[in-house]
Formats: structure tokens, sequence, C-alpha cells
């Protein structure tokens, strides 16, 4: 799944306004800002939705435990699909410009999503999966579907240039004078108790 969703994603066009950036220099963050926004947002709503499911999901959907690990599999495998689209457009709001244009994309999620059918619904022992109806699948489509509105609005909230990590080293450094500083004076005042 994860080799489909790169491939997927690696199939898309430079726009001229991609070709119009400055290079990115080698001693940059691999991850910028702007993704680790949209990934944070994403892996909380994904945690918080799949435990949800984890401990709750029998009681609310009146399921039994297989069933219950299942709709878990399916759900979280969907929240990816849908996903690959936010992913296609990290800043721009409208994730579905220019996605009929890429047919290669739609065709990578297809076949993802045929993958993830037969799995389900065929690969039982395999998969350790029971198969599901229209509702559970449509619960699963649903709850995955709400990484779209959260991709959308996660995206109103302002990014600094500033690599997130840079103040981390700024604050080992400070660190490191503080544990410096304390044990110089530990070892001081060890020594005037001995004396």
């Amino acid at each position: 799944m994860d080799t489909l969703g790169a491939l997927a994603l690696a199939t898309d066009r430079p726009t001229d306004e991609l070709m119009k950036k400055s290079p990115v220099g080698r001693t940059e963050p691999l991850i910028t800002n702007i993704m680790w926004r949209n990934l944070l947002s994403q892996a909380l709503y994904q945690i918080a939705l799949l435990l949800t499911l984890q401990f709750k999901g029998e009681s609310i959907f009146n399921l039994t435990p297989e069933e219950n690990d299942t709709i878990i599999f399916n759900t979280f495998v969907l929240c990816q699909v849908f996903n690959e689209f936010n992913a296609r457009k990290l800043e721009k709001k409208n994730v579905f410009k220019g996605i009929l244009k890429n047919r290669l994309f739609l065709g990578i999620v297809g076949i993802t999503i045929v993958l993830q059918v037969v799995m389900v619904e065929f690969l039982k022992k395999f998969a350790n999966t029971v198969r599901l109806d229209w509702e559970q699948w449509l619960a699963c489509i649903v709850m995955a579907a709400f990484t779209w509105p959260i991709g959308w609005f996660v995206k109103f909230i302002p990014v600094t240039e500033t690599p997130i990590f840079s103040h981390l080293k700024r604050s080992r450094f400070i660190f490191a004078w503080i544990k410096q500083a304390v044990y110089h004076k530990c070892v001081s005042s060890s020594r005037l108790q001995t004396a």
C-alpha cells in the first residue's frame, strides 16, 4: 500500500509555480514545516479515530471482535487512500484541481481500493479479516473521508519559514550549558563538603 501511495504521488507533473521556486539546500530539512503541520493533523485524527474504534468500536457499531478488527484495518487503509489526495497539494486548499489530468494517479488509487476490497472480502484467511456488509463499508468510507475536510481546515494554520527543529538545536545547546553548570556546581559543593 505504501509503495502504491508513493508511486501515485510521484506521478504528478511539476507545476509552473513549483519550477519558479528556488532550489532547497542540502542542509535543509527533508520534512518542511508545512509537511509537519499536515502530518500532525492527519496523525492526530487517525490515532483518535483508530483508538476509539479499538476500545469502543464493538459497542458503538454492535460488532463482533473480528468485525471490529476488520473495520479498524479497512478504515486505516482508506484513511491513507483519502489522504493521498491531500498530499498532492501541500499548500493548496483545492486538492482536486487537475486531478482528472493525472490518470496514472487515479489508476493507482483505483488499484489500491480494488486490492483493499479483495483483501477484506475474499482473502479472509490470508488477511485475517471477515466480510463487511455495505453499511460497514459505508461507515469506513465516511470515517476515512473526514481526512479531506481536516486537510482543508488545517491549511488555514499559518506556518513559519524557520524549520521547527532548528529551535531544538538552540534549546539543546542551552540544556547542555545548564547541565554543565549544574554538574560543576554539584562537583564543587561536594568538594567543599569533603574538605
